[in-house]
Parts: C-alpha cells; structure tokens; sequence
C-alpha cells in the first residue's frame, strides 16, 4: 500500500481560507482538495473585515451519513505493515488529529481534507451483511483482518450506531481472527466478544498513545480520549486476557518526541505486551495542514519541527517509498530506533505486532444471505 507519491523537495506552503483555532477541531481551515477543478486564493481587498467577524470562531458541527458500500475489506502487498487485510466501518473520522494519513482520501469525495474530514462522517451501514456475503466466498482464504487502520472504528458516532459492535459480532461467530487498533474507550462496550476471541487466540487489540501531555492531546487530536484515558483502557484490555499493543504513532520531533519512554514505560506498566512506533508521514494534503496546525500552536519550533522532519526524509517532506516511509532514514531516524528499541527491552515489551500469533484455523464459513434456508411453511403460523 504505497501514497504513490515520489520523494518531492520541501514545499512552499500556502494556507487558502482563513485560519482560525477551533475549539475540539484538529484542522484550522478547510482547505481545497488536490481534484477539484477551480482553485481559490485568499487576498486583501483593502476593506478588512468586521472585528466581531475577526473574534468569533464559526461552529462546525458534525455530520453523519448513511451510505452503502459495495465491498468492505481492503487488501494491501505492502511489505511495512503485519497485515494484508483491514477494515474500516467509517469514513471521515471526528477524533481530529491533525496528522491522520486517512485525510486525502476525502478528497476522492469532492470534500477537504480539512474540517470536512472531521466534520463529515460517512458510516457504512451495511457493513456486516456486506462482511457476510465475502467470508461467505468459497474462494475466501481467512486472513487476520485488521480494523480501525484508517479511520478508528470507536469514534463517536459508533456509541449510536454499533457498526463496530456487529461487524466484532460476525467475526466471532466466524471464529475469524482480527485485531483492532484505536484511540478511545468505547472499546472496553466490546470486551466480552474480544476476551472470547483472544482465549482462543483469535483477536489481539493496540491503542495508540502519542503523548502523555492532555495539552498536547487536546489540539493534535482533539476529540479522542485522553491519555491517562487510554493508559486505563490498556489496563482493562489487559485484565480481560486481550493481547494489548502501544502504538506510538506519528512521532513528531519536538513536540511528543520527548515522550516517546515515557509512553512506553506506562504502557508496560499498565498492561501491555508489545510497542510499535511510526515517525510523521506527511502525504498530500496532510502536508500544508500539518504545517499550518504546527504554526498555529507551536510557532517557536515550527521551522525547527519541519527541518528534522526533512532529515528523516532526505530533504524532502515526505517519502513514500516502501521500507523508510514509516521508519525514516539518516541520523535522526536511527536515533529515534535506538531509543525505541533500548525502551523496548528495558521494559520487557515485545517490538511490534503479533498478527502471526492469531489462529484462523477454526475459521466457520457463514452461510451466504442469498442462499438461506426457507423458513417452514409452519412458522408463518
């Protein structure tokens, strides 16, 4: 699974629409997407603006939309990550982080990357029949499918919808095995279907921690719980007999860099058995975003922030070639791994995944929809 995206020289940054900080928002405009046909420059027309206009941040609320989807797993060759299978109920994800890699995708929809990304849910509503029908397949060979890759399956909407909840519900009928990642404790409402799954070596769980800082928290993803939140759901995770990972990812230089021992050493204490970590990727759209947020909030390392980002990436912004695009390359790069892997050890956690521990072995074929079996004439009755 490759950004396609070539190693490009730094970029010249232009911000389009006003930027504003907004309260529980990760992005601070919504900017253009890279497929629509006009573009748009802000510009000072000499009158200014109103100052109550100037003063006032504009409300930005959420907004979810069913759709149907024609197919629900997602198949990678992608020799950087443990999976080869994902699944993801949502579109649009409403935590907010800034740095989300799931951000261009939007743009496939005529909508920003920006506050449409956080604002503008579409939920796929039939996912589970949809799951059905494909494990089903005689020709579907079980794979661990790993869920909430791109956008997390646990974020808000899901308390009222339960796509998560039912598409969890099919897979451990199935004894199909999985593993999750997220940034929330909604995730603890399914213990019962995981702990069930992981006593027969069928599911395993990560909950990814950026920071230990709430302040930090609050503005780079703004709507997912908080870290001493998260620590505790590692600990319930854990208590319940799940497999439980720490990602650490992004890391960013300078602003949750520093934590990156800290995080890990909670972690451990907390329950987890593994750590995984990934250095800031900053494809497409998420480029100008990212470094737009880094001005609004932190503007005394921004330049400093971006400069050791490009070290990682031999000058460039971003790299998406398979191998340095998670990791990075150069001094820094092999700096950041000797600390992982020191912290790691000194800890007693495992490096990475653990997707070759799952055993699809039981795996239990459903029956296809279109092929049950007709209710007896009695049961009308």
């Amino acid at each position: 699974m490759s950004d396609n995206q070539t190693k490009r020289p730094p970029q010249v940054i232009k911000f389009h629409g006003p930027s504003v900080v907004l309260k529980g928002r990760g992005a601070t405009n919504n900017m253009q997407g890279r497929y629509e046909m006009d573009q748009r420059e802000d510009f000072d027309d000499g009158w200014g603006a109103a100052e109550d206009e100037l003063s006032e941040a504009p409300l930005v609320r959420t907004i979810v939309t069913e759709e149907q989807a024609k197919s629900i797993l997602s198949r990678n060759v992608s020799p950087d990550l443990p999976f080869s299978v994902s699944l993801n109920p949502y579109r649009g994800c409403e935590h907010g982080c800034i740095y989300c890699f799931a951000r261009p995708t939007h743009s496939y929809l005529g909508l920003s990357p920006g506050l449409d990304f956080e604002s503008r849910i579409f939920a796929k509503v039939n996912a589970p029949q949809i799951l059905v029908r494909e494990l089903a397949r005689p020709s579907y060979v079980p794979s661990s499918i790993a869920i909430g890759v791109a956008t997390d399956a646990y974020q808000p909407c899901e308390r009222e919808l339960g796509l998560t909840r039912r598409i969890l519900q099919v897979l451990h009928d199935c004894e199909h095995p999985l593993a999750m990642i997220t940034k929330s404790s909604l995730i603890e409402r399914d213990i019962d279907l995981l702990a069930a799954m992981a006593a027969k070596k069928q599911a395993v769980a990560a909950v990814t921690i950026t920071t230990l800082d709430p302040a930090i928290a609050r503005t780079l993803e703004p709507r997912a719980a908080a870290p001493a939140r998260r620590l505790r759901t590692i600990r319930a995770l854990a208590d319940a007999g799940i497999p439980v990972s720490v990602s650490i990812a992004p890391i960013i230089p300078f602003i949750n860099e520093p934590d990156l021992e800290r995080i890990i050493e909670a972690a451990a204490d907390a329950g987890a058995v593994r750590a995984n970590y990934i250095v800031l990727r900053l494809p497409w759209e998420v480029n100008p975003l990212f470094q737009q947020w880094l001005e609004a909030h932190f503007p005394d390392r921004a330049k400093r922030v971006m400069n050791h980002i490009r070290e990682m990436r031999g000058g460039a912004d971003y790299d998406s070639d398979f191998g340095t695009r998670m990791r990075g390359e150069g001094i820094w790069a092999d700096f950041l791994r000797q600390r992982y892997e020191k912290a790691v050890a000194r800890f007693g956690l495992v490096q990475r995944g653990s997707f070759s521990t799952l055993d699809a072995s039981q795996f239990k074929r459903p029956q296809p929809p279109s092929v049950q079996k007709p209710k007896l004439q009695m049961d009308l009755f």
